[in-house]
């Protein structure tokens, strides 16, 4: 199974779109954590409740956190730092693309939350 992530640091990753089979291989490969910034409206995706089971079913901990990607504000980048701070590593975010995890991890590193 081809799994589509990119580390962001030793125990954050990022990915596109996760099936739930995807989430089981990546819980059986070691990661505890999903997180979903999902946008408002989002597309053709896996049924939010499929993804949640697949995660508890690996004894993984599974969050949806909505944001727009075009609004991405200081506090969505406050709740996704908090999210990813009480979640156990290694953690994988994802998204459509990967791109509104990757800019909300980013933003936490450079602190934008604490300004």
């Amino acid at each position: 199974m081809d799994l589509p992530i990119n580390y962001l640091a030793p125990d954050f990753a990022v990915a596109p779109q996760l099936s739930p089979e995807q989430i089981r291989a990546l819980a059986a490969s070691g990661f505890r954590s999903f997180v979903k910034p999902p946008r408002a409206r989002a597309g053709p995706q896996p049924p939010e409740e499929a993804l949640a089971a697949a995660a508890a079913d690996s004894n993984a901990q599974y969050e949806r956190l909505p944001v727009d990607p075009a609004h991405i504000t200081v506090e969505d980048v406050a709740r996704f730092a908090a999210v990813i701070e009480r979640m156990p590593r290694p953690t994988v975010a994802f998204c459509r693309s990967g791109s509104r995890s990757s800019i909300l991890y980013r933003a936490v590193l450079d602190g934008v939350h604490r300004r």
